[in-house]
């Protein structure tokens, strides 16, 4: 009994840390700057950024693995005001992108610049209420029933997802880490005002969705 119990776990932990990747890997305004992060600041730099959006997965997975229908609908009824919080954010975060001087030569960031790097990727994921849908979606396609969990499994399926986001955060960061270094500084200021850029077209599209919503 307790080695089937055990094994239960163990593919629920499994599958959760598979829907943090599936969660986490999606291209968009996170992974963007996750990378540009890591080539001006490098890969620690990239990782907090990264870590950001992994806390905020795990939120939303509490929600989802507890049950938490209050939270899902209050973000759901609120949805513009979340898409234009965070299209506003995205639009000021690419203009301090474009406008930062940049450098290939390696530094180390200071601490304020790892906490206002982890904060904006949580503040960013958070603010966007599709993602509990989308976890809800993923659990569902991985098979995991939500009301046969007890509390240990929820949080098994909690820590699960923590880790499979955080295990593609530490994979992009690492892997842009590879270019850091190799390039120019004309080349890194076009790669940091590209990364402007789509940030910027990120936050518009919120708002107009937030606006459309509204």
């Amino acid at each position: 009994m307790l080695l089937t119990s055990l094994s239960l776990l163990l593919i629920v932990f499994i599958k959760a840390v598979l829907a943090g990747l599936a969660i986490a890997a999606p291209v968009g305004p996170v992974g963007v700057m996750c990378v540009q992060r890591t080539l001006h600041d490098g890969r620690l730099a990239g990782l907090i950024a990264g870590m950001g959006a992994a806390c905020a997965d795990a939120v939303f997975g509490i929600v989802a693995a507890f049950g938490i229908a209050a939270v899902t609908d209050w973000m759901l009824t609120h949805r513009s005001l979340l898409e234009l919080v965070g299209g506003i954010l995205l639009i000021l975060l690419a203009i301090r992108v474009y406008t930062k001087r940049t450098s290939v030569q390696p530094r180390r960031a200071a601490p304020r610049t790892h906490l206002a790097a982890f904060v904006s990727t949580f503040v960013l994921t958070i603010t966007n209420p599709i993602t509990i849908l989308a976890f809800a979606a993923v659990f569902a396609s991985l098979g995991l029933g939500l009301d046969s969990l007890d509390l240990t499994g929820a949080a098994i399926l909690v820590g699960g997802v923590f880790l499979g986001s955080t295990l593609w955060w530490i994979g992009l960061a690492a892997s842009a880490g590879l270019l850091r270094g190799r390039v120019s500084d004309s080349i890194m200021r076009w790669m940091n005002r590209g990364s402007a850029v789509l940030m910027a077209a990120f936050g518009a599209y919120a708002l107009y969705s937030g606006l459309l919503a509204a």
